[in-house]
């Protein structure tokens, strides 16, 4: 895949809330960099009562819908105003479940979700919701998290970890597509984090230890510099980097370190070589991650 490719539908889930927003910030500017159509949508859960023995009002259903409607309508306003298409859409029901069958209605190639939002009757997201989606989407999901609140920017770094499966492979063919051709040159970071068995270092140093860090970054730096033979193209600087370490620590230093706007990975891992990523690493690296992550899930077979 090649930085031509470009997005068509962009579906962005929102709870109103200062992450939801910063998300709905991001695929603007995607959107606007791809030509694509931002479906906005909102996920409302009615609550049946109030409490174990006070029945809700019986417009109190309605009142909760129109004042979604009039939240989302403004949201819709803002993406018009920045001339981005857009077509918002209120769901009821279990927003993970909501989202992602709306996702698939709409053929989305990427859903925008905030990794927090709010809390209480509002039945807004939730982290599990943004978990859930991220877990169960047939797209890429791109995370955003509460730091990421106006650090909003067009994306021309991105770092994506690589155990050499082929889920890292699909990692790579999506960040290939999220990052805009044209204007400066995008940036590539391959990285590879091993890191020692428990049993290097349970008894502390050994002299096996040494061999088997020198091996493991032997293999993984000739691994990711025909990876990067492979990637290379016009508009597009690849670099690679293999680094002993716990994964999850190492990919989100080294994101904070280049500078990347964006980490892209797979939520599953598999591979002959040593210590590969796990979908636990995908996890944790969506929650600490000091820039938003895309992640790319594996279709069924």
């Amino acid at each position: 895949m090649t930085l031509d490719s470009k997005l068509g539908t962009i579906l962005v889930a929102t709870d109103f809330s200062d992450t939801a927003e910063a998300g709905l910030d991001w695929a603007i500017d995607l959107a606007k960099a791809h030509g694509a159509r931002i479906d906005l949508v909102h996920a409302l859960m009615m609550p049946n009562q109030m409490g174990a023995y006070l029945p809700s009002p019986e417009d109190m259903n309605e009142q909760l819908r129109q004042a979604a409607l009039g939240r989302l309508d403004e949201s819709a306003v803002r993406v018009r105003d920045a001339g981005v298409e857009v077509q918002p859409e209120l769901l009821l029901g279990l927003p993970s479940q909501t989202i992602l069958e709306a996702a698939a209605a709409s053929s989305a190639e990427l859903i925008v979700v905030g990794s927090l939002g709010t809390t209480g009757i509002k039945h807004m997201l939730l982290g599990s919701t943004a978990e859930r989606v991220v877990q169960q989407a047939s797209c890429p999901v791109l995370t955003i998290h509460p730091g990421d609140v106006e650090q909003h920017r067009p994306l021309r770094s991105v770092l994506v970890p690589t155990d050499f499966s082929h889920d890292a492979e699909l990692a790579i063919e999506a960040a290939l597509r999220i990052l805009p051709a044209g204007g400066e040159v995008a940036r590539m970071t391959l990285l590879h984090a091993y890191h020692l068995p428990f049993e290097y270092t349970a008894y502390g140093p050994i002299p096996t230890s040494l061999n088997y860090l020198e091996d493991s970054e032997g293999e993984a730096l000739e691994k990711l510099e025909a990876k990067r033979s492979e990637l290379a193209q016009d508009g597009l600087e690849v670099e690679i980097l293999a680094q002993e370490g716990y994964p999850p620590d190492v990919i989100v230093e080294t994101a904070k370190a280049t500078g990347a706007d964006l980490i892209a990975m797979g939520i599953q891992g598999g591979s002959a070589l040593s210590n590969f990523l796990l979908g636990s690493t995908a996890e944790r690296v969506v929650q600490h991650a000091g820039c938003p992550v895309l992640t790319v899930r594996r279709p069924e077979d």
